[in-house]
C-alpha cells in the first residue's frame, strides 16, 4: 500500500498518494450526500436552530460543574453532557432534525446512512420515531455491540466492506437503486442546525461562559454551535479541538481551503475525518472559530479519566477531546478564574478499550515518565538506582540480562501532579549527573504500544533485521490473513501483537532482509499502512542485536 508515519501528524503532502479509510461517522474520499454551498447566512442558521423541533426525542442535556477539575485547574470547568442522550451521543440532534424535514414520500421510501458509530444510532432512532425505514451500511469490521445497538432501534443493517469508504460507496449505490434519502453525518444544513441546538441550550443554562471548546470531526457540530453562539454572544471564544493525527480543520484553516489529510488516526475514531465538510467549512470561514487546539492520544486518555473522576461516566475518546483541549489551553495561556465549557460529545466506547486508555492516562497527565536507562550489570545496581529515585514511585521495571557489563532497563517513574514536566527534566538530569545513560521514551509510540511488553534482551544471532509496525482491520481471521499476505519470503525474527479493543489491530514485526528495496516494494503493494521502526531508539536499546 504505502509507507506512512503511524504516530506522526499527517500533514498534507505530495508524498502520500492514497487515503486510509476508517470506520467512523465521517465521510472521507467519498462523502455521502455532500451538497454544493447552500449560501445560507449565519442569521438563517440561527433561525433554523430556533425552529428545530427535536425535543420529543432529544434531551436537553445538563451542564455540570466539574468540581474536582475546576479546583485543580483554578477555573470553572463546565461539562455539557451530550453523552447522556438516549444514543449516548449528540448525533441524534442532527439526524432527527434532518429526518423531520423530509416529505411523506421520502419517508415512505426510507433513509440510508453509512456509519460504524454514533451517526448510525442517531439515524436509526430518528427513523424509528417517525416510522420510516432506515438502512445503515456498516463495515464488516464494526464491533458487534454497535451493530446490535443499531438493530435495536429497528434499522436494517447491511454489513459491507472492511472500511468506511467501501461501506459509503455501497450506501450511495443502494440509495440510487432504491430511492432512499441519504442522511449525511455533518455536511447538511438541517443536520448542522440540529447540532446547533446545543449552543442554544448552553446560553440558556450558563450565559456567562467565557469560552466553549468543541470537538471537531467533519465540522457539523462546531459550525452549528458556533453559528448560534457567535450571533448571540460574539464575545465568547469558540475553540475547536482536534486529535493531532486527524487535524483536518486545523490544516484547512491554515491553508484557507479544504485539504484532504493523507491518513487519519484511529484512536479517537468518532472524529477521524480526512476532510472537513464543505458546508461546515463555508460557515467556519465567516469568523465563527477563534482557533483549533490539537491534542494527542495520551492527553485524550487523561481527559477521559478526568471526566470519570468528576462524573463517574466514561466518555469515548472523541467525547473527551474537547476537555483535553480545554486543559491544554489553560496550560498554554496560564489563565485562571474563567468559566470554560467543554462539550462531552459521546460515550460509545468498547469496554475492552479501557485497558489501553488506562495505560495511557498517566502519560497524558505527565504523571509518568518512561525511560530507558543503562545501569551496571553487577549486584546492588538496582538498589542504588532506586535509592537515587528517592520517594518517587516506580510504576514499571522491565529487565533481562544481555551482557556482563551493562543492563538496559525499561522503567516507569511516577511524577508529582504539580511538577510534571520540570520534574521529569530534573529526574533525567539527576540520572545523567550520576553517569547513567538515559533515553526519554515518554513520547515514543513504539515504546508505549509494543516495547514495554517485549523487553527481553537482544538476539545476537539475528542478522539483517528490519522492523516494521503495521495496522490492519481487526476481525476474525485478520491476523492469519495478515501473515498470509506477508508470506514466507522473509524469515520473521520478531513478532508482537496486542489487542487494544479497537477496530484496528497493531502488529510489530521484525524480518531478516537482504534486499531492502525489494521488501519496500512488496510492502507498498499491501493494503496495510506501516512504518519502519528499525532506527527507533526503543528498538535499538532493547531488542536490536548487538554486534
Amino acid at each position: 500500500m504505502y509507507h506512512r508515519e503511524l504516530d506522526s501528524k499527517p500533514k498534507p503532502s505530495k508524498e502520500y498518494h492514497k487515503n486510509v479509510s476508517t470506520e467512523t461517522d465521517s465521510g472521507k474520499t467519498t462523502e455521502l450526500n455532500t451538497k454544493p454551498d447552500t449560501g445560507l447566512t449565519i442569521e438563517a442558521y440561527v433561525k433554523k436552530i430556533l425552529q428545530a423541533s427535536i425535543y420529543d426525542v432529544v434531551e436537553e442535556t445538563p451542564l455540570e460543574v466539574a468540581k474536582c477539575l475546576s479546583k485543580r485547574l483554578n477555573n470553572e470547568v463546565l461539562l455539557k453532557r451530550e453523552d447522556l442522550q438516549s444514543v449516548f451521543s449528540f448525533k441524534i440532534r442532527g439526524a432527527y432534525n434532518k429526518i423531520k424535514t423530509l416529505s411523506a414520500q421520502q419517508l415512505a421510501k426510507g433513509v440510508i446512512a453509512a456509519s460504524a458509530g454514533n451517526h448510525a444510532q442517531g439515524v436509526a432512532l430518528a427513523a424509528n420515531k417517525v416510522g420510516a425505514k432506515a438502512v445503515i451500511v456498516m463495515p464488516t469490521t464494526t464491533p458487534e455491540i454497535k451493530v446490535n445497538s443499531v438493530r435495536s432501534f429497528g434499522a436494517e443493517v447491511v454489513l459491507f466492506g472492511d472500511t468506511f469508504d467501501a461501506a459509503n460507496k455501497h450506501a450511495l449505490q443502494l440509495a440510487k437503486d432504491h430511492g432512499y434519502t441519504p442522511v449525511h453525518p455533518y455536511d447538511d444544513p438541517d443536520v448542522i442546525a440540529g447540532q446547533g441546538t446545543i449552543g442554544m441550550e448552553i446560553l440558556r443554562q450558563h450565559a456567562s461562559v467565557d469560552a466553549v471548546f468543541i470537538p471537531v470531526g467533519g465540522g457539523g457540530l462546531i459550525s452549528g454551535v458556533a453559528a448560534y453562539l457567535r450571533h448571540i454572544r460574539p464575545d465568547i471564544k469558540i475553540i475547536g479541538v482536534e486529535s493531532d493525527d486527524s487535524a483536518c480543520l486545523y490544516y484547512a484553516m491554515k491553508a484557507n481551503e479544504r485539504i484532504i489529510l493523507p491518513s487519519v488516526g484511529l484512536f479517537a475514531d468518532g472524529v477521524a475525518v480526512a476532510q472537513v465538510g464543505n458546508e461546515p467549512f463555508r460557515l467556519i470561514q465567516q469568523g465563527l472559530v477563534d482557533e483549533v487546539v490539537l491534542v494527542n492520544t495520551d492527553e485524550i486518555c487523561a481527559a477521559i479519566k478526568d471526566i470519570f473522576e468528576d462524573t463517574r461516566s466514561i466518555a469515548e475518546p472523541a467525547g473527551a477531546l474537547s476537555l483535553a483541549g480545554l486543559k491544554k489551553y489553560i496550560e498554554r495561556e496560564r489563565i485562571s478564574g474563567q468559566s470554560l465549557l467543554a462539550i462531552v460529545s459521546g460515550a460509545n466506547t468498547n469496554f475492552d478499550r479501557l485497558r489501553h486508555i488506562s495505560e495511557r492516562t498517566e502519560l497524558g497527565e505527565g504523571r509518568e515518565a518512561i525511560l530507558a536507562v543503562a545501569i551496571p550489570e553487577k549486584p546492588g545496581s538496582f538498589k542504588r538506582f532506586c535509592e537515587l529515585l528517592g520517594s518517587k514511585n516506580i510504576t514499571e521495571f522491565n529487565y533481562r540480562y544481555s551482557d556482563s557489563a551493562t543492563a538496559q532497563v525499561f522503567v516507569g517513574v511516577q511524577m508529582n501532579a504539580g511538577d510534571r514536566i520540570e520534574g521529569r527534566k530534573r529526574l533525567i538530569e539527576q540520572l545523567l549527573s550520576e553517569n547513567y545513560k538515559v533515553v526519554d521514551l515518554s513520547d515514543n509510540e513504539l515504546a508505549k504500544l509494543h516495547i514495554r511488553y517485549m523487553v527481553g534482551g537482544q538476539a545476537p544471532e539475528v542478522g539483517n533485521e528490519v522492523l516494521y509496525r503495521f495496522e490492519f482491520p481487526e476481525r476474525p481471521g485478520a491476523l492469519l490473513n495478515f501473515l498470509a499476505k506477508i508470506g514466507t519470503r522473509w524469515n520473521i525474527s520478531l513478532f508482537h501483537y496486542r489487542n487494544h479493543g479497537s477496530a484496528f489491530g497493531r502488529v510489530l514485526i521484525g524480518m531478516q532482509v537482504n534486499d531492502k528495496e525489494q521488501i519496500t516494494r512488496y510492502l507498498d503493494e499491501l493494503e496495510f499502512p506501516y512504518v519502519e521502526e528499525t532506527h527507533n531508539p526503543a528498538y535499538q536499546i532493547f531488542l536490536h542485536a548487538r554486534k
